[in-house]
């Protein structure tokens, strides 16, 4: 019953937001460049945004580069209390896929002759930290980026997820999360096998912090700035950015198919994650990011081939290069990453034979179970479907 009233209640904000896409934005959210209205295929995705909406997300916005140009569509709420209809201007959580921005700092500093990857992270770590991690000498600064370090999880850790939820306000500092994996054993041997771990990414910033004495203000310089990223923010700072610009985000608490604004500790969450999380933008800038990469405005192209050296799965398969994920969706390759967070979900991504960039991110938590996701899933797949036939 209760999935079935929540059902209820989406359909008519569908109903009330279907015509989001025809209305464009508002007069005080405007895009700051102009988008192809005859891109052959946007009744299609259109479509599939909406279906996403009726499966129960609040709201959805996509961002297509391709060579018919710029693309955009929305769907759906901002906020559910207010009704506010998505657009692509406002801002939406990156969540994981900060990951890659992380790492194109610690590339840069490659280039500079600041950081060797194949060199230990001991070398690098403070040593109150290197000494309280398994095998430290023996980890390199790569095995991080390309998560086959071996080290534990601090995700996983019971005490840290009962901090979060019990204490939202709580200001983590970069060592905090690294506190609760300390003495742990490793997961495996270091570079015998690929395995995510957001513990990596802790300890790719803590390290930018000794090298440049602030890794936020390093990637500020040297990725937003050559990128003319004015929508970007890294870290997020509420005071100073303002409720009216970020999406709303909500979440499944008890996994019954009801959701609950959970903007608040969504927001205090993120804004106090480094090196694997933390960055918010639109979804235009996420891809003026993804491509400038990719057209080798960021690191060189000796770096760039260097980044997509691919680790494999346990089955033989592609998984992961230095910050950047390898994907094969319907066929077709992708470059990315994508990100979940207790509010938010969010993927970008660049299929290279077909020379698209897209970014979709919508604002209903990922990271927790909810029979939602049943219906979203096949949603999702049909917008893949339809953005790559």
């Amino acid at each position: 019953m209760k999935w079935h009233c929540n059902h209820i209640i989406f359909s008519v904000l569908y109903l009330l937001t279907i015509s989001v896409f025809a209305q464009q934005q508002s007069e005080n959210c405007k895009d700051p460049i102009e988008f192809n209205i005859n891109y052959s295929k946007k009744d299609a995705i259109q479509n599939a945004l909406d279906i996403i909406i009726e499966e129960g997300v609040p709201g959805v916005s996509l961002a297509v580069f391709s060579d018919e140009g710029w693309f955009m569509a929305n769907s759906g709420v901002v906020n559910i209390e207010k009704k506010t209809p998505m657009q692509s201007c406002y801002l939406q959580y990156l969540q994981s896929i900060a990951k890659t921005y992380m790492a194109v700092a610690v590339l840069r500093l490659f280039e500079q002759g600041k950081i060797n990857l194949d060199n230990s992270i001991a070398e690098y770590l403070p040593s109150s930290i290197s000494k309280r991690l398994p095998q430290s000498d023996k980890i390199s600064v790569r095995m991080l980026l390309n998560h086959t370090s071996g080290l534990a999880e601090y995700n996983f850790n019971p005490n840290y997820v009962t901090k979060l939820l019990q204490e939202p306000d709580h200001i983590f500092k970069p060592e905090d999360y690294i506190e609760y994996i300390y003495d742990k054993p490793l997961d495996f041997t270091q570079g015998s096998k690929y395995s995510y771990r957001n513990t990596n990414y802790v300890l790719l910033a803590i390290i930018v912090n000794e090298i440049t004495g602030d890794h936020k203000s390093f990637i500020q310089e040297f990725i937003f700035k050559p990128l003319e990223l004015r929508h970007t923010y890294y870290p997020l700072i509420m005071d100073e950015l303002g409720d009216d610009q970020l999406v709303s985000a909500y979440w499944d608490r008890h996994s019954q198919g009801i959701i609950e604004n959970a903007s608040k500790i969504q927001q205090s969450n993120v804004a106090h994650m480094v090196g694997d999380d933390g960055i918010v933008t639109t979804p235009i800038e996420a891809i003026l990011f993804l491509k400038g990469l990719m057209e080798g405005k960021l690191i060189k192209e000796s770096t760039l081939q260097e980044m997509l050296q691919w680790v494999k799965r346990k089955d033989g398969s592609l998984a992961y290069g230095l910050g950047i994920g390898y994907s094969n969706i319907g066929g077709n390759i992708s470059y990315g990453h994508t990100g979940g967070g207790i509010g938010a979900g969010s993927e970008l991504r660049y299929f290279p034979d077909k020379n698209i960039y897209m970014f979709v991110g919508i604002n209903l938590g990922t990271v927790t179970e909810s029979p939602l996701h049943k219906g979203i899933a096949p949603a999702r797949d049909k917008l893949f479907k339809t953005l790559l036939e």
